[in-house]
């Protein structure tokens, strides 16, 4: 099999490459520049404005943003496109390749959370909150179980399908759950892996809960992080 030589042109591309035909080089090639990866992440969930992008990046300057996103569009892996009316604006989304790179973050995370220096109390975005439960859900605990779990983080919905030893999860409207969670992102990453009782988290305005009471006191039992290094 002949391998053809590639070349590429671009400036952008050219700028900070490893040269180096290992498929994991050539990945970071197109995702290593800080911040790269964080806004793929973020599109995990669908089409974003760049102001929510921003918004949920915390850090990340308007400047630094249009570039990752310049590359990652010149890469193939974001594409821009405008909502149509009555939203009519513009909007970033992962292109079909793009949306592929999911397990590379669900294996970097658990990879990563044994971490002796990870701080699970930093700020965490509504998108990686919910990435966090699909990562660490333990099937074990949750055997048999078939619920619909909704959270409202501000005015963004995400529904945790349970099922068949599996959780999915997705942006969409609160619809037939059995029960739903309302708060900050880092109120339920601090719920479901602090292993705080729900009633003190309630009492302190930090999560309103609506539902089935006992699910959502087992469902903190779905997840656990790993050990450390």
């Amino acid at each position: 099999m002949k391998l053809d030589k590639i070349t590429i042109e671009s400036a952008k591309a050219t700028g900070r490459r490893y040269h180096d035909a290992c498929g994991a080089a050539h990945g970071l090639d197109l995702v290593g520049e800080r911040w790269a990866l964080l806004v793929i992440r973020e599109l995990m969930f669908g089409p974003r404005r760049f102001g929510d992008l921003k918004a949920d990046l915390c850090g990340l300057s308007a400047n630094v943003l249009t570039q990752r996103l310049e590359g990652l569009e010149e890469a193939g892996i974001v594409r821009k496109r405008k909502l149509p009316p009555p939203a009519s604006v513009q909007v970033y989304e992962l292109t079909d390749w793009g949306y592929e790179a999911q397990p590379v973050f669900e294996v970097l995370g658990r990879w990563a959370a044994r971490s002796p220096r990870h701080d699970p109390t930093l700020p965490i975005s509504a998108v990686s909150t919910m990435m966090s439960l699909r990562t660490m859900f333990d099937a074990e605990a949750a055997k048999g179980l078939t619920a619909r779990i909704g959270f409202v983080f501000g005015d963004r919905s995400f529904v945790a399908t349970i099922a068949n030893d599996d959780l999915t999860s997705e942006r969409a409207e609160i619809a037939d759950c059995a029960v739903v969670f309302e708060g900050e992102p880092s109120a339920v990453i601090e719920y479901v892996y602090g292993k705080r009782p729900l009633a003190e988290m309630e009492a302190e305005g930090r999560l309103t809960v609506t539902g089935d009471r006992a699910l959502a006191e087992r469902f903190q039992t779905f997840f656990g992080l790993p050990e450390k290094a």
